[in-house]
């Protein structure tokens, strides 16, 4: 009897972990198909022609923005940001870069832009923008530089608030990233303390939104799971979340970007 109830037991936990694997296997294959045509593309196709417009107070393109390999260069900038910027003394990422090139070449006001909300006026330009940015380094490795001390410093500072507990609820960010084979219903949690899954998490966005049709940037992503956590959202382009940025995107150092991804 005894040997009976092991065997039921074994087959009942094999049994589960099949399950597990098929629903896994499931959203990938859901993922596979629809990729063929991410939606992300009208948004990649919007950012491109914004950037080549001349728009603002200057009437001025944003063709001289410097990403961190030179004003105008695109290719290969996205996979190393957030990074040092000499000429603001910050580690900025991708989405506050661009609000100092819209204030600076264009005339806008970065500071109102940050307040609009996501998804509107020129903060839905910024999204725009950000897949079109993204897209240009899709394939490429990811590669943040921790050279300048401001680079270390924000990486200690973003791995300090990755597992620091807040909100009603008492979540850190490792509560759901922290560990390996943690999933939330269908979705698989990627670990973003290490390879593979800082990789895949962290080089996934921006990302197409299935579920509420809409392209979210890395900032929007954030301001998601800090309201998860129930706790205030730090701001956009905050020091926080670009300290968040680099953490786990130095974590992700060799994975491949493959931004705009699809998500659900």
């Amino acid at each position: 009897m005894k040997r009976w109830t092991l065997a039921l037991g074994a087959l009942m936990i094999s049994g589960a972990a099949l399950a597990q694997k098929s629903a896994a296997d499931g959203i990938a294959e859901y993922r596979a198909l629809l990729a063929d045509g991410n939606p992300a593309e009208l948004f990649e196709a919007k950012g491109e022609d914004l950037w080549k417009q001349k728009r603002g107070p200057k009437s001025m393109s944003l063709e001289k923005c410097d990403l961190g390999k030179g004003p105008g260069v695109v290719k290969g900038a996205f996979v190393e940001l957030p990074r040092y910027f000499a000429d603001t003394n910050k580690v900025q990422d991708l989405e506050s870069r661009l609000l100092t090139c819209m204030e600076t070449l264009q005339g806008f006001n970065a500071a109102e832009i940050a307040k609009t909300p996501f998804g509107k006026g020129e903060q839905a330009h910024i999204e725009s923008l950000v897949a079109w940015i993204s897209s240009e380094s899709r394939g490429m490795k990811f590669q943040l530089p921790q050279d300048h001390v401001q680079e270390k410093t924000m990486y200690e500072v973003g791995k300090r608030l990755f597992f620091m507990r807040g909100g009603s609820h008492d979540f850190a960010c490792a509560t759901c990233h922290g560990e390996d084979g943690k999933r939330i219903r269908l979705q698989d949690l990627p670990n973003l303390t290490k390879n593979p899954g800082a990789g895949a998490g962290f080089g996934a966005w921006p990302a197409y939104r299935v579920s509420s049709g809409e392209l979210w940037g890395m900032q929007r992503r954030l301001n998601d799971c800090y309201r998860q956590q129930r706790f205030p959202y730090p701001g956009y382009g905050s020091e926080a979340t670009i300290a968040l940025g680099v953490y786990m995107g130095v974590n992700g150092k060799g994975g491949e970007s493959i931004a705009p991804a699809l998500k659900r």
